[in-house]
């Protein structure tokens, strides 16, 4: 159990191109339901309450659009949505980040902007290097913008309680086989064993800050998220229940989906995952 009050800092990797996406703007600064995805994940993130800063990594070109939509997001009362496990709705403290363009926001979150790079990897290294007085660091992907804050509650809770790296998790529904060179599939993994991973991901800063310094010193290209990073130092990443409503925008369809959920036109049902996902499930990718 870590001790009260910890500071805890968002960054958000929001420099990709979103080539799958094809939209023609990085992914980002698609628009959803008329606001951009960026929009929407910050919003959501001051929303949650638990968040004391956030640090946006976007493109050169685009660091001045990031800082006029986080002007408007940050807007969003801290704890005044889907605060459930947060009942007094307490808001967060106040952390310096240095090294970084401040956004006058919101005056209990401070939003920075920073120049990300050309892979998700240099874009949170980027946004980490302004955060030096954090305790707790999550890393969320501006494409999971409409996270529920149960999501960013259950991460930073299993981090209080001692964990050094939580991911939030579902549960595979899908068959999952092993593909050859031949182009044939074989074989069927034991899905009661795996899990899809979602974001926020939540660490100890030192221990995120150790796995970015290997991946610099020693990159690993198969690593595909900050848990797989931190994984390299043999630590155990913790898994907390994830949210359907948390799906990852990267196809078109996908971008259709989020529009229902926005809209209403799709019966949201936020923490149906969490009922069927055992807490603090280890984490596995086969």
């Amino acid at each position: 159990m870590r001790p009260d009050p910890v500071s805890t800092v968002l960054l958000i990797p929001a420099a990709g191109s979103g080539t799958r996406l094809a939209a023609g703007v990085p992914k980002a600064f698609v628009p959803l339901a008329g606001r951009s995805l960026l929009a929407h994940a910050v919003e959501g993130a001051v929303r949650s309450g638990v968040i004391d800063a956030i640090v946006i990594a976007a493109p050169s070109s685009l660091v001045e659009d990031a800082r006029r939509i986080a002007e408007t997001a940050a807007e969003a009362p801290a704890g005044s949505a889907d605060d459930a496990d947060d009942p007094d709705g307490s808001g967060a403290h106040s952390v310096p980040v240095s090294g970084s363009a401040p956004v006058s926001g919101s005056a209990s979150v401070p939003i920075s902007v920073v120049v990300g790079g050309a892979d998700r990897v240099v874009s949170v290294a980027a946004a980490l290097a302004v955060v030096p007085e954090a305790d707790l660091v999550l890393v969320h992907d501006a494409a999971r913008c409409l996270t529920p804050a149960s999501v960013y509650h259950r991460v930073v809770a299993a981090l209080a309680e001692g964990a050094a790296a939580v991911v939030p998790v579902l549960p595979m529904t899908d068959t999952v086989k092993t593909a050859t060179d031949a182009g044939t599939v074989v074989g069927d993994l034991d899905r009661t064993a795996l899990r899809r991973v979602q974001t926020p991901q939540g660490f100890v800063r030192d221990v995120l800050v150790a796995a970015h310094d290997l991946q610099r010193t020693d990159p690993d290209a198969s690593a595909t998220d900050d848990a797989g990073l931190v994984e390299r130092l043999d630590i155990a990443v913790v898994g907390v229940p994830g949210d359907e409503a948390a799906l990852k925008i990267t196809h078109p369809i996908d971008l259709r989906i989020a529009e229902l959920y926005v809209t209403g036109d799709l019966d949201a049902t936020p923490d149906t995952a969490a009922a069927r996902t055992p807490d603090h499930a280890r984490r596995r990718i086969e």
